[in-house]
């Protein structure tokens, strides 16, 4: 007979739709530590426009995976998958709950899933392929990968800079197609933990579209620009980076650059966080096994509390 699968709760949803707060009720309940689902948040000194919990939040429950890159380095879903389960382990061994945060969502599917062995990065290349963008642009890279790689390029969006590197990384290191990589390849064993979802959604998208804007002004007010001016002025970042691309930074760092006016920056930063909140709805309703919480519902973080009670009565 096969051992009962472990659950963990990941507590999911697009930005603004209050998973912090969610997930600070919960801690008020059960001895919950927090392991940080969230691919911007990993980076020191960008704690404004990636929402990182503040010192007082940190203190009232520990947070991991939180300031643990300099925004001149990488980190992959790979990377945060053999981090996450080794915390995971380590939170149990204390006799504590861990509890997934965040919306990062290709960090969710592979810590879920497991992942191929693809080429490992080439950062001569990398910059190359940089070099290209800035010359030709992105749309005429899309072009090209789909020449080659019509799969990755059809899900890949003509400006997705930080994927569309990749795909076209591993083709010219390897002359194979990523998506021929990915269906040939074994993904990692599965781990002994089920991972049970509970998605805040709203109901209404307007409403959320609203919430977005004006914790974007907060930011703002909260000083955003000065943040982004400090790591602009290191002299050592740039848009190539995945860290300067973080939804929110790269408005204005082209603001920064000259190339757009400061109202432009902050109009597209809001437009583009409306579309990573599209996208990451799009994957959380592509879960049928998702626990559905509305973000917009007064009670939403009563709601959260009861789901995490059905699945840590047996936890």
């Amino acid at each position: 007979m096969s051992t009962p699968a472990i659950p963990v709760i990941c507590l999911a949803g697009p930005t603004a739709s209050g998973k912090s707060a969610a997930s600070l009720a919960l801690a008020e309940r059960w001895p919950v530590e927090i392991i940080v689902m969230d691919s911007a948040t990993i980076y020191r000194g960008m704690d404004i426009g990636t929402a990182k919990p503040s010192e007082e939040e940190q203190g009232l429950v520990p947070h991991h995976l939180l300031d643990i890159r300099d925004p001149s380095d990488s980190y992959s879903a790979a990377e945060f998958r053999a981090d996450a389960l080794a915390l995971i382990d380590a939170i149990r061994q204390r006799g504590r709950l861990p509890l997934i945060c965040g919306g990062t969502m290709m960090y969710y599917k592979v810590l879920r899933e497991g992942i191929s062995t693809l080429p490992p990065a080439d950062a001569a290349l990398r910059a190359r392929i940089d070099e290209e963008a800035a010359k030709y642009g992105w749309p005429a890279l899309h072009a090209e990968l789909s020449e080659y790689d019509p799969i990755t390029a059809a899900r890949l969006a003509p400006n997705d800079s930080q994927r569309l590197q990749r795909a076209i990384e591993i083709y010219r290191i390897s002359g194979i197609p990523m998506s021929t990589w990915l269906a040939r390849e074994t993904p990692e064993a599965d781990s002994p933990y089920e991972f049970v979802t509970l998605s805040l959604e709203p109901s209404d998208r307007l409403a959320l579209h609203a919430r977005i804007a004006h914790r974007y002004d907060a930011m703002l007010e909260a000083g955003l620009l000065a943040e982004v001016a400090r790591l602009h002025a290191r002299g050592d970042l740039h848009l190539g980076l995945p860290s300067i691309r973080c939804v929110g930074y790269r408005q204005l760092w082209e603001h920064l650059d000259g190339k757009v006016s400061l109202e432009t920056a902050v109009e597209q930063a809001i437009a583009a966080t409306r579309q990573l909140a599209k996208r990451q709805l799009t994957w959380l309703r592509s879960d049928r096994r998702r626990n559905i919480v509305d973000c917009l519902a007064e009670n939403a973080a009563d709601q959260v509390i009861d789901l995490a009670r059905q699945v840590w009565k047996t936890a």
